[in-house]
């Protein structure tokens, strides 16, 4: 039951339905660990359109584009808080207890962002869904993969990733569904309680680790279910590798030392585990940096960005989305093993940089051939109602809808009612002034402004995830399982991790204030330059660990290596540690 998680291949998935078919038990302890990995997606997801809709109800929010991003990026911050006392939380009380405490904190944060008065409430409630978030991001895949059977554990290990997408997807069928029902946002968020309960019912009858319980020193418990899990004539052997792998992480910890510091410590002056941290923290912190966090967290933000002011139909475009994630996840799964980490992570780059271009050069036209503003426009809604910015500009006719919104959290531009593209009006922003543009069967912009451009840019963003999804969106993970010595892997897997939630962090935090810095054009490039640098580090940092074994892939950054710039087998020579 060490070794990390191994991607399954399809002749494991052939043994993993019929080995299910005969043991239907193995696959009721997947799925009811898997929903955590559905209420990992969901949430991470759920926030994307229900901030359209808080941005309505409470105008600070539209406002300050700061307390927006702390909305969503407060559950990066719970997760990184929870996934550090996750580890220690999953040896103190077992892996049962940690996911039965997670969905506790899932169905506190939604009850409280449900009933929110105030944003801040929300910013609570959504500090306690990132705590259970990160909780179950690493406690989910640990109980499925030491609930399987050896044979198939990629296989079924795999279905919480596949549930996480699934549980993303499904938060914008949710958001879609709930668009027009009052109380919208309070019924996206406050659904979510829904699954942990379902999940917390479901893990009260189910059993605890088999492989936590032989460590606590509770054989006979640890043999009951894997005499459920095993047949008959197996379940002696997996006692026995038990045991020798129990052994074998005391004496690891008597050597490394059981505190966290002193594991790290030891994995840094370790050459070998070096060079692999360097390759580990290199694709997850490139993988954050490409930007996909943003278009997971700001979807509909970026569909309106792009020209669709709706909130519905921005919600409506933000599946395709999700939709294709999902699909490249399958992708990936599928092609992995056969065009190797290292090359399909360098492809999904490539391809990334290039979406960024584009998009940016779309944002960039869209900006430049914006609708302009008109003062007769705006005087039609009265001199009260005018954004202020507008009214002392010295050259108003220069103005045009981006100028309108770059010029302050304030204004917002209500477009022509004859033609989205004519002159339209600069306006203050407040309910009364958006509600009578809107009874004028206008469209009211506080984000992006009438494109040409939209279904173009939103096609672009679909294929930019094609390119994301099979590669960067899931080799990272599958790299950081394979590429450090045994011993080793829960340490480097745990820093690896921690890098990417901090980028992930430093990201959604981040994103709306760089399009009221740079525009949406000068953000798309800024994470193209980011993807560029990644894809430098990956091609220097990272070596190909396909078909290789764990001792192959401790020989080779033994030696060290160099990749070559052409195509052939890359040279192994002693490099700088």
């Amino acid at each position: 039951m060490e070794g990390g998680v191994t991607k399954p291949d399809k002749t494991e998935f052939s043994e993993c339905f019929r080995i299910i078919w005969r043991t239907p038990y193995i696959m009721l302890l997947a799925l009811s660990a898997g929903i955590g990995g559905l209420l990992f997606g969901y949430d991470t997801g759920v926030i994307s359109g229900a901030s359209l809709y808080i941005r309505d109800d409470f105008q600070e929010v539209e406002r300050h584009t700061w307390l927006q991003e702390t909305i969503v990026s407060t559950a990066v911050a719970g997760a990184i808080i929870g996934a550090a006392f996750g580890g220690w939380m999953n040896d103190r009380f077992g892996r049962k207890k940690s996911i039965l405490c997670a969905d506790f904190l899932f169905v506190i944060g939604s009850i409280v962002m449900a009933v929110a008065p105030n944003p801040w409430v929300i910013i609570a409630g959504r500090l306690f869904v990132g705590l259970g978030v990160g909780i179950v991001s690493m406690t989910s895949p640990l109980y499925i993969s030491e609930a399987s059977p050896a044979r198939i554990r990629g296989a079924l290990v795999s279905t919480n990733g596949l549930l996480l997408t699934g549980g993303q997807f499904l938060s914008y069928l949710i958001n879609l569904a709930f668009a027009k029902t009052p109380g919208n946002w309070r019924w996206m968020l406050g659904i979510a309680g829904v699954p942990p309960l379902v999940q917390f019912i479901l893990m009260c009858f189910l059993p605890e680790s088999p492989r936590w319980l032989y460590g606590q020193n509770r054989i006979k418990e640890a043999t009951e279910i894997l005499e459920k899990i095993y047949p008959a004539n197996e379940v002696e052997q997996e006692l026995k590798s038990l045991q020798e792998s129990i052994e074998t992480q005391k004496e690891d910890e008597r050597s490394m030392g059981n505190g966290p510091f002193s594991k790290i410590k030891s994995a840094w002056s370790n050459k070998i585990v070096r060079r692999g941290l360097y390759a580990g923290i290199t694709v997850q912190v490139a993988q954050q940096f490409v930007g996909i966090n943003t278009v997971m967290y700001y979807s509909p933000t970026i569909v309106q960005l792009a020209g669709f002011a709706s909130n519905r139909t921005a919600l409506a475009l933000s599946l395709i989305t999700t939709g294709l994630n999902s699909i490249g996840t399958i992708l990936s799964m599928l092609f992995v093993d056969r065009f190797g980490r290292r090359r399909l992570m360098i492809i999904s780059m490539v391809g990334i940089i290039v979406c960024l271009v584009v998009l940016s050069g779309m944002f960039f036209q869209a900006s430049v051939h914006a609708s302009s503003v008109s003062v007769i426009e705006s005087s039609h809604f009265g001199v009260n109602s005018t954004c202020l910015d507008f009214k002392k500009s010295t050259d108003p006719a220069s103005w045009n809808c981006m100028t309108c919104l770059r010029a302050s959290s304030n204004c917002a531009f209500c477009a022509n009612g004859q033609n989205i593209y004519n002159a339209g009006a600069c306006l203050a922003v407040d309910t009364v002034t958006r509600g009578t543009c809107r009874a004028q069967h206008r469209t009211w912009y506080t984000y992006g402004c009438p494109s040409k451009f939209g279904f173009l840019t939103v096609l672009v963003l679909g294929l930019y995830i094609l390119c994301y999804a099979p590669g960067m969106g899931t080799v990272p993970w599958i790299v950081n399982s394979e590429i450090y010595p045994l011993r080793y892997r829960g340490t480097g897997g745990g820093i690896a991790a921690v890098s990417n939630w901090v980028s992930n962090l430093i990201v959604s935090e981040t994103f709306l204030t760089l399009t009221e810095a740079l525009g949406s054009a000068g953000t798309f490039l800024l994470f193209a330059a980011f993807s560029s640098a990644g894809l430098v580090a990956i091609f220097f940092l990272v070596p190909e660990t396909k078909g290789l074994q764990f001792e192959e892939v401790e020989k080779m950054l033994e030696k060290g290596y160099r990749p070559k710039l052409c195509c052939g087998k890359k040279e192994e020579i002693k490099s700088a540690s």
